[in-house]
């Protein structure tokens, strides 16, 4: 059996969680503010939270549709310390899952992902399309994109 479980965020102690995590993760290294760890479409995304039986958060990822028929997921965070054990698959496969049962004509996936990141996304289906932006001066990131 698992020890951690992935489920959608649906109380304020889940939500505290989740952006937290994100804070950490993908803002507080780079001495961005709090509150940068949050968006304006956030609304209006599915997000997903793995916690531990500890109810620790360790993993986070939002999906949304970004045109008709594509999604994009954004935000994925896993703590370092659980990063290269399947939490950041399982996570992926699980935002991808309830993001085309909400949005069944969709025909691929689309990220922008961290240089660091694009072997995984690449394990995953994804494939490079071109590099994208540079977030904070310093982490170049690429457009990836997944047929479904």
């Amino acid at each position: 059996m698992a020890d951690w479980r992935i489920i959608q965020p649906s109380n304020s102690a889940e939500w505290e969680a989740y952006f937290q995590l994100r804070f950490e993760v993908l803002r507080k290294p780079w001495n961005e503010p709090i509150g940068s760890e949050k968006s304006e479409d956030d609304a209006t995304s599915l997000h997903a939270l793995i916690l531990e039986n500890t109810g620790k958060a360790i993993a986070v990822a939002r999906i949304h549709q970004s045109i008709k028929n594509q999604l994009q997921v954004r935000f994925m965070a896993v703590r370092p310390e659980f990063q290269k054990k399947g939490i950041g698959g399982g996570m992926l496969k699980f935002v991808e899952k309830i993001g085309v049962k909400q949005y069944p004509e969709t025909i691929e996936i689309i990220l922008h992902a961290r240089e660091n990141a694009i072997e995984f996304y690449k394990s995953n289906g994804y494939n490079i399309v071109e590099e994208s932006y540079v977030l904070f001066g310093e982490i170049q990131h690429y457009l990836m994109k997944k047929k479904v």
